[in-house]
């Protein structure tokens, strides 16, 4: 397997709306006009609305600040080309100020006032630039109205920036909010164009390059990306002809005969990310279940904490304790074990949980190199707090001092130093009972085989969703770790065929079978 020379991540990075203004108005301040930055905007719509409407007539819905500045100059350079083109501005047209005021004054058509009267019809073309990503309130009167009629004529909408009714930074639709097919934003995409519910409304999120620098870009320190291939393949572990079953990584996992299938399918996916060997750590009187299960992992029976706190200190790379586990004591007293060495561990399921009375121990036991794997439920058991996923996880981190992955359909990794993945290729046919177990391991497997906590996590859900969306409906866990193989088998090639910052939402067994959401 060939691998591609390491890429910046700076094709994934995402951009807050805070940073995207001061990207903004750095560029402004070295000599770009921001008028010439609107020009440019608009022009990026336009194009993508000539393309995605053809010849259609199209109506564009204008917004009081800059989205609809970028409105004006879409609907002039679309008649300009011979569209026909119907535009309607909420609120009053006096009131606009600055750069989008000078893109109104440069539209010698006609101005409709945008109100509750605005009527529909099925299949309209649509461009929405009436509020952007720095939206920080419910769309109300008018403009919720055109939403609401918008998506019950199912019209064709390209949104500019983010659909309006949608937080950039969050996601968050507090109200009506207009559903797009697709997004043009620039420079680069928000958390927003990622983040559950909005990003079901943001259809294919295309980013145009509007002449803001990277160097400028860098400035704002970017600390947020979305799960690509360009994150975590240049760490990937690809063994060489020197390494056999210990380099390639030693795991436990500890298991309880209660429920055995959860460390079982926890091992299974540890073995297909590469690990070197596996052992499933259990009571003596727990042992012949194991024995019973897959041939290729071995079981050591260890009766008391002391025994595994012993055993773990040895030729072990690394850790998980939690699946299947039970919240009893005896749980709360491997985890401490296993974080007490200091080295790479996945704490999942019941090692969360066991803790919800008194988090101190864990709180204190918790490291860099470990990765927390919670769900909602499992998450509010052991961090207090409320506000958006994105911000929860990243607070999460820095109060534990070890990666978080907050699991969900929109799946946030988040580090201790404040950098956070947004996985974008989530799949609905991970709703069952054992995946999560399977995802443990896949973690711990790549861990223990070198990769860094924050990638090896995003590796891990990247790959666990791609399993998911080959199989669909019908997915069990069991089949998430064989389908492994060939999905890493197609990477070099999805890699290599694909643009940098891509978001394959289907990762292919051949590369031209790939799905980009770019």
């Amino acid at each position: 397997m060939t691998k591609p020379e390491p890429s910046s991540w700076t094709a994934s990075e995402l951009l807050r709306v805070g940073q995207m203004a001061a990207a903004d108005a750095q560029t402004i301040a070295g000599g770009v006009p921001g008028i010439e930055l609107m020009e440019t905007a608009g022009r990026a719509v336009a194009d993508r609305a000539q393309a995605l409407f053809e010849r259609r007539p199209v109506t564009v819905l204008c917004g009081p600040g800059n989205n609809g500045g970028d409105g004006f100059v879409a609907a002039r350079l679309l008649a300009e080309r011979g569209v026909e083109v119907r535009l309607l501005l909420l609120g009053d047209r006096a009131r606009l100020k600055g750069d989008a005021a000078l893109a109104a004054d440069r539209w010698t058509g006609p101005v409709e006032a945008l109100d509750d009267t605005f009527g529909t019809e099925p299949g309209m073309a649509v461009i929405d630039a009436l509020f952007g990503a720095g939206l920080t309130r419910a769309l109300d009167g008018a403009a919720a109205a055109v939403a609401e009629r918008l998506n019950a004529s199912e019209a064709e909408v390209l949104a500019v920036d983010i659909p309006s009714g949608v937080f950039g930074d969050t996601g968050a639709v507090p109200g009506a909010a207009v559903n797009a097919q697709e997004c043009v934003t620039f420079c680069r995409r928000k958390p927003g164009h990622f983040l559950m519910p909005g990003a079901a409304l943001c259809g294919a999120v295309r980013v145009a390059d509007i002449g803001i620098p990277n160097g400028v870009v860098a400035a704002q320190a970017p600390d947020t990306w979305v799960n690509s291939a360009d994150l975590w393949w240049p760490d990937f572990p690809v063994p060489g002809p020197d390494d056999h079953k210990y380099t390639r990584g030693h795991l436990v996992v500890w298991g309880n005969g209660e429920m055995p299938g959860a460390a079982r399918m926890t091992a299974a996916g540890a073995r297909r990310a590469g690990a070197g060997m596996v052992s499933i750590a259990c009571r003596d009187a727990d042992a012949g279940l194991f024995r019973a299960g897959a041939p290729g992992v071995l079981v050591r029976p260890l009766d008391d904490a002391a025994a595994y706190a012993d055993f773990i200190q040895g030729r072990v790379k690394a850790l998980i304790v939690g699946p299947g586990a039970g919240t009893d004591g005896a749980t709360r007293d491997r985890v401490l074990a296993a974080l007490a060495t200091g080295k790479p561990m996945v704490l999942d399921a019941d090692g969360i949980s066991a803790f919800a009375d008194d988090t101190a121990p864990l709180l204190a036991g918790l490291h860099e190199n470990c990765v927390m794997t919670p769900h909602e439920g499992e998450f509010a058991r052991i961090f207090a707090g409320e506000g958006d996923r994105l911000t929860r996880a990243r607070r999460a981190a820095a109060e534990c001092g070890a990666v978080v992955v907050l699991k969900g359909f929109d799946t946030v990794i988040a580090a201790p130093d404040g950098r956070c993945v947004i996985n974008a290729n989530g799949a609905p046919y991970l709703a069952t009972a054992g995946t999560g177990d399977v995802l443990a391991g896949m973690i711990g497997g790549l861990m223990g085989q070198g990769m860094p906590p924050l990638v090896g996590a995003a590796a891990a859900i990247w790959l666990h969703a791609a399993a998911a969306h080959a199989v669909g409906h019908g997915l069990i866990a069991e089949d998430i770790p064989d389908l492994l193989p060939a999905l890493i088998r197609g990477l070099p090639g999805a890699v290599a065929a694909g643009p940098e910052g891509q978001v394959l939402t289907v990762l292919p067994l051949a590369p031209e079978g790939k799905n980009e959401h770019v």
